[in-house]
């Protein structure tokens, strides 16, 4: 019976593509919104469309910049994401009474109607990861902290 070689173990490579946590995250992201995107087309928004309604949804009458540090957009990013929504009759802008520098966005009727149907996204969603809800909870929590750890180590 023959001897199997044994394969020397190859040297941790830093800039190896498959060791990078960043791609890794990236890659993960990107197969999740190809996820969603089935799901939203339904309801006739993008990935980022529905994280401005998630806001929206949990917090009616907000004012541009709460939306956007929710998010972590900037009002360049935000604005024509808003302008698209307001065209689809989803939310309305209005100057702030208080601050006519402020914009503040409202649900439309169909913008709270359109929470109803979005309803069966998050199990969907659920679903076709294959892991369990307690499972992503722990992930969305820890890369949560990575996030905010990053963000502070470049002032961010």
């Amino acid at each position: 019976m023959p001897k199997s070689a044994s394969v020397p173990a190859q040297p941790f490579d830093p800039l190896a593509l498959e060791n990078q946590f960043c791609f890794a995250l990236y890659s993960a992201s990107l197969a999740m919104t190809k996820t969603y995107k089935p799901f939203l087309e339904k309801l006739g928004l993008t990935y980022p469309q529905y994280l401005v309604m998630l806001v929206l949804w949990q917090q009616d009458d907000v004012l541009v910049k709460t939306i956007g540090e929710k998010l972590f957009l900037d009002s360049g990013t935000l604005t024509p994401l808003l302008k698209r929504l307001e065209a689809s009759s989803l939310i309305q802008r209005t100057r702030d009474d208080a601050d006519e520098r402020q914009v503040r966005i409202t649900l439309t009727r169909e913008g709270r109607a359109l929470k109803k149907k979005a309803q069966c996204i998050p199990h969907d969603v659920l679903c076709a990861s294959g892991q369990s809800h307690e499972v992503l909870q722990n992930l969305r929590s820890q890369l949560s902290t990575i996030r905010d750890d990053l963000a502070k180590a470049t002032g961010g």
